[in-house]
């Protein structure tokens, strides 16, 4: 099923929050890190990850009497995050939650909210041995890791082959690999009919949806860079101003629309293309003759070389729980290749794990369809792990939305602006 999107509510974490441990004053750090026992987690709500949460429970249950997992969904609210952080300010969280947004974690750490995972002895080499070169992007600014990457949903594009065969285009070899090919196309798209628009990301100004319009192509054009390194912005720079750009014309020129659209423009067609994840193939894969391309890139980088938005969720330890050893041990248990397996055959999410087409080739072998997210996988781009994340992604919604998107303001204006906000956020502790 489509992955839901994060809402407003979660701006609290960057805006509205105040640096608080665990209400409830929560176990002895040092005592908690070595008892075992019985744990409780959070598990994401949709029915295939239920699916894979209630078949590892119970595997790890079978061998592991003494030390029992319960799980359960995690509890209603505006956002998971939203309520995340309730919990963590009452010191009623559970040891893990199997739905920790990256861009969450820093305001969890700020919090007192999170469990180093590097201070266990096996901690770093865990972490760094199954996601392999990826796993830097997940340290916090102290040097630690205070969640597991654990699946992403790497974007691509999805496009309707029968749209575009019916706009004259050649469905099997379309012609979106750099930004100039792209206009092109949309613009036989529209011009034929086929669609109201040629792509339609949300216009609206949440700040997770630059995660799906600019962050992907800047992943792409940049070579692999995040929007924040070493505390300084970066995306006041040539590919930054490249891509506000490209999509700039796209909104002037009409082929994606500025107003929102209440329901999902490329299953009803209102759209020829979508930026979409591996979810898309189960969603999509019955109703849409549909193909996949990577982002495209202003000179049309080789498909094996461009990256893009992860959009992954990550498995955190959380403090105010008593049995931390078995909770670690958990989180390794429902990361090892086996359970990596069944998340696979389950959800059609990628592990963040080395060597992902290698470990699990009969796999892909039997499921064609996502091979190519497979291999995307490899090269994906984290939002970054740096104070007020939030705010920062908000400033750039601002000012993307504001030049972009409407017109208001130059683009290069608007750029050096949200990076000097960057910059100062960043700055902050």
């Amino acid at each position: 099923m489509k992955r839901p999107l994060i809402s407003t509510a979660v701006l609290a974490l960057g805006l509205g929050l105040t640096t608080a441990a665990c209400g409830g004053g929560g176990p002895d750090a040092e005592e908690a890190r070595g008892s075992t026992g019985p744990i409780t987690i959070w598990t994401s709500n949709n029915p295939e990850e239920i699916a894979w949460a209630d078949q590892m429970v119970k595997a790890w249950n079978a061998e592991n009497p003494d030390e029992e997992v319960k799980a359960q969904e995690i509890p209603a609210g505006k956002t998971s995050e939203e309520v995340i952080s309730a919990a963590i300010t009452a010191g009623n969280a559970p040891c893990l939650v199997f739905n920790t947004s990256p861009a969450a974690v820093p305001q969890f750490q700020k919090q007192g909210g999170l469990v180093a995972l590097s201070d266990f002895e096996d901690g770093d080499d865990y972490v760094e041995e199954r996601s392999g070169d990826l796993a830097g992007q997940y340290a916090s600014s102290d040097g630690k890791y205070y969640q597991i990457p654990w699946k992403q949903n790497p974007v691509m594009i999805f496009y309707n082959k029968d749209l575009f065969e019916k706009a004259g285009l050649d469905p099997e070899n379309p012609e979106l690999a750099t930004y100039d090919e792209f206009l092109a196309t949309s613009k036989k798209l529209v011009d034929a009919g086929v669609s109201d628009a040629a792509i339609y990301p949300a216009p609206t100004s949440e700040f997770f949806q630059s995660w799906f319009d600019f962050y992907p192509l800047y992943a792409a054009e940049s070579g692999g860079q995040q929007t924040v390194e070493d505390g300084q912005a970066t995306f006041d720079d040539e590919a930054g101003q490249a891509v506000w750009d490209f999509w700039a014309q796209m909104y002037a020129d009409g082929y994606s629309p500025k107003e929102k659209y209440d329901g999902d423009s490329f299953a009803d067609a209102k759209a020829a293309m979508a930026i979409v994840g591996p979810w898309a193939v189960k969603v999509y894969g019955e109703s849409v003759d549909w193909g996949v391309v990577p982002v495209p890139t202003s000179q049309g980088t080789p498909a094996e070389e461009t990256y893009t938005f992860s959009d992954a969720k990550n498995i955190g330890l959380y403090s105010a729980c008593e049995n931390q050893a078995t909770a670690w041990e958990v989180m390794k248990f429902a990361t090892s290749e086996e359970q990596d397996g069944q998340l696979l055959e389950l959800t059609g999410q990628m592990p963040i794990r080395d060597d992902l087409t290698g470990t699990y080739p009969d796999y892909f072998e039997q499921n064609p369809a996502y091979e190519t997210f497979a291999d995307q996988a490899s090269r994906t781009v984290e939002v970054p792990n740096v104070a007020n994340s939030v705010e920062i992604w908000q400033e750039i919604r601002d000012s993307y939305s504001k030049s972009v998107i409407f017109g208001e303001e130059p683009v290069a204006d608007a750029l050096s602006a949200a990076a000097g906000q960057a910059n100062e956020l960043a700055d902050e502790s």
